[in-house]
């Protein structure tokens, strides 16, 4: 079993040109490999995000404000909370199959949009 987390600032107080527009995140989770199933080399994992921005990039948002990715001529400000999992299979040798999803609330950080669920379906090969 791995535990992780990760807290995150910004000053806020730039144009976003990449990623996303976070001004703080905190983020907790862990994943757990298949070895009490018999699976040792697949993990299953979930985490959990809490993301926000400074009353400045709120209010300019607020105001009609666009960003690189937000921006849609208002804001009903709320924290975008985030929870995600994945189940990773090992299929075969370098094969690997993973499945998840995140349950996204207030998405953009507006309390008039979702909440909204992201399936994901991933597959990786190594040589």
């Amino acid at each position: 079993m791995r535990l992780f987390s990760r807290f995150g600032w910004n000053e806020d107080q730039h144009e976003s040109f990449a990623y996303t527009e976070v001004g703080q995140t905190a983020l907790v989770g862990g994943d757990y490999n298949g070895h009490s199933w018999s699976r040792s080399n697949d993990k299953v994992g979930v985490a959990f995000v809490s993301n926000a921005i400074k009353r400045d990039h709120q209010n300019y948002l607020h105001y009609g404000g666009l960003g690189f990715l937000l921006g849609d001529g208002g804001l009903t400000y709320g924290r975008e909370n985030i929870v995600e999992w994945y189940y990773n299979a090992h299929l075969w040798r370098g094969f690997y199959s993973m499945v998840g999803g995140s349950y996204i609330v207030d998405p953009g950080y507006n309390r008039d949009r979702g909440p909204v669920y992201v399936p994901t379906v991933r597959a990786h090969v190594e040589f």
